[in-house]
């Protein structure tokens, strides 16, 4: 079988994911949003190699979202 280079990252992506959601669960901040948003990142280069429009907005908002809540959250946390 001929895997190319998109197989083997949506399948780390994926397996990122799964991680990243049992972490966030078990309430580790700020691992679980960082976890997340590294596999949110690995499937939006896998969408956009695609041209898949709604896996290229979906993957986009959810990493936009979990970094966007780290910097207001660590932001928060400095001032």
């Amino acid at each position: 079988m001929n895997k190319d280079l998109n197989w083997y990252l949506k399948w780390l992506a994926t397996a990122i994911l799964i991680v990243g959601t049992a972490v966030n669960s078990l309430g580790y901040y700020p691992e679980g949003p960082i976890i997340l948003s590294v596999g949110g990142l690995i499937w939006l280069i896998v969408a956009i190699r695609w041209k898949e429009p709604a896996l290229i907005v979906v993957n986009a908002m959810m990493t936009a979202t979990g970094l966007i809540g780290l910097c207001l959250s660590l932001c928060k946390n400095i001032f």
